[in-house]
């Protein structure tokens, strides 16, 4: 079976400025470097085999970028930046149990002092927290250990 042709990638000056000054950025995530050094080669006219040998990554990897990039150069750069264009895609799981709203309201409950809530402690604990999220119905059940890291998190 043929292996198929990998896509050509053509970057506009915007583009490969973007790409340039991604890469050379100070604070940025080295996956995303790495995506934008993947993407600035593919546009050199490197194959995907040159690409994996350069940075020590699968041809899987290789070929995901530089199709996905291509799949998303019809969108202008002031709808989707470069950045994120190289973020990855949401993954499948189970929605979340906690909303947003019930977020801020345990982490202001967290701000409280637990005397205002009846409690004879000084400070809270994660058994504490739960306890008391509980009573005030922010959510019908959460684990100690679920509440302390939400407010970790936080």
């Amino acid at each position: 079976m043929p292996i198929p042709k990998a896509q050509g990638v053509k970057l506009s000056d915007a583009e490969r400025q973007g790409l340039e000054k991604l890469v050379k950025r100070r604070q940025v995530g080295q996956q995303i470097a790495l995506r934008a050094r993947i993407i600035l080669a593919a546009a050199d006219g490197l194959k995907n085999k040159e690409i994996v040998s350069k940075y020590s990554v699968t041809a899987d990897t290789a070929r995901l970028w530089r199709n996905r990039w291509v799949k998303l150069q019809d969108i202008s750069l002031d709808d989707l930046s470069i950045e994120e264009r190289l973020q990855d895609l949401p993954r499948p799981g189970a929605p979340a149990r906690i909303t947003a709203d019930q977020r801020c309201k345990i982490e202001a409950l967290a701000c409280e002092q637990p005397e205002n809530s009846e409690r004879p402690i000084t400070q809270w604990s994660a058994r504490e927290i739960a306890d008391e999220i509980i009573k005030r119905e922010i959510v019908t059940d959460i684990s100690p250990r679920h509440a302390a890291r939400l407010l970790k998190r936080g």
